[in-house]
């Protein structure tokens, strides 16, 4: 988990923070890699649980190197993955990866208010870069990010790992043929309880909020299902907990979105409850995904006049190791990415809209 002092310790940082630009001509003239080498930075549960072992599974891409402010993880990690000395980095090194040509993908793995700093300095040192969802607090961070990433001339890609997994994949293409009809409703859930009281994302300074973390999922449930952006929503928020959800903080976020075509979405996130499903009404048939964004198990099915299962199992970390090699892939054969940066942008100008009609009690209209 990244620590408060790490927190801390890492954003002190920004005004010392030296700059740097990509070599593009010994770039060029670098023999092509075989696989690309991964830098993650920030060493909590989800690089330590999922990334990191997906990296071993991977085909494109490979575990090249660590940032870390906890000097205990990073002896571990070296020992755990022999990385060797001159590619473990702390947040006040963080910059000489730049002349570190083990490391190619620069894997931003922080609490969200870190992601625009870090982001823009890997970008800087010239390195591609992943970078964990939300993809930032702030649509204005997400453009900068975006912007440095084009003028270093590096790729970009958020880590939306649904996006690279077969169920979902099939999902949204049988929406988009017609399966069930033209879309007219669309209801989605990202929950589970956080028993948690001291994390970060039970501190707003960092990012926390539930909207951000589990609410991107129910937003990209109606923005896939729809293939629209939404045009104006409602929101409303509330917290069962206001001694650990408190100062705006939200526990658990509703919404409902209306999109150009006429479909209409409700979307509901929580840390106070368990739920996870999809399900989506067309005037030939239905969707029904559940569980629809877990790390495994991920099915659905087709009723009405369409019919069909969709189900390929798979186990944890699938999903991490389909997305890192295809992202390194179309890296090494410059082509676009899955999932851009802009797709970032689109979910977080959704989340700041939720929040401001969650404070407001009014309906807020999105160009």
């Amino acid at each position: 988990m990244t620590t408060r002092r790490d927190f801390l310790q890492a954003t002190a940082l920004t005004s010392a923070v030296a700059t740097f630009s990509p070599n593009t001509l010994l770039a060029a003239t670098r023999p092509a890699k075989d696989r690309l080498g991964v830098a993650l930075v920030g060493l909590g549960y989800y690089s330590t649980d999922l990334l990191a072992p997906a990296l071993q599974k991977t085909k494109k891409c490979y575990l090249a190197g660590i940032v870390t402010g906890t000097p205990a993880k990073a002896e571990k990690w070296k020992k755990q993955y022999n990385i060797p000395d001159k590619n473990i980095y702390s947040y006040q090194t963080f910059d000489q990866i730049a002349n570190n040509p083990d490391i190619d993908v620069v894997y931003v793995v922080l609490p969200p208010s870190m992601h625009e700093e870090y982001v823009v300095r890997a970008a800087k040192a010239g390195k591609h870069v992943w970078v964990e969802k939300p993809m930032a607090v702030t649509a204005k961070e997400c453009q900068n990010m975006i912007d440095a990433c084009a003028k270093n001339k590096r790729s970009l890609a958020v880590g939306y790992r649904l996006h690279h997994e077969p169920n979902t994949q099939e999902y949204v293409k049988a929406l988009r043929d017609g399966k069930i009809g033209k879309i007219q409703m669309v209801s989605c859930s990202a929950a589970y309880f956080d028993a948690r009281t001291d994390h970060w994302k039970q501190k707003k300074e960092m990012g926390g909020g539930v909207m951000y973390d589990m609410g991107v999922y129910a937003i990209q449930g109606a923005r896939l299902a729809t293939s629209e952006e939404p045009i104006s929503l409602t929101a409303q928020q509330y917290t069962t907990r206001p001694d650990v959800y408190k100062n705006g903080l939200d526990e658990t976020s509703m919404a409902q979105l209306v999109f150009p075509s006429g479909a209409r979405a409700t979307i509901q996130t929580s840390y106070g409850m368990n739920m996870n499903y999809l399900h989506v009404t067309g005037d030939k048939g239905t969707l029904h995904m559940e569980p629809y964004s877990a790390y495994n198990g991920v099915k659905g099915e087709f009723t009405g006049r369409a019919s069909g299962k969709i189900d390929h199992p798979y186990e944890t970390p699938w999903q991490q190791t389909l997305q890192m090699d295809h992202d390194a892939e179309s890296i090494m054969q410059n082509k676009p990415m899955l999932v851009p940066g802009e797709e970032g942008l689109r979910d977080i100008r959704v989340v700041e809209a939720i929040y401001e009609a969650a404070r407001t009690g009014r309906s807020v209209k999105l160009s």
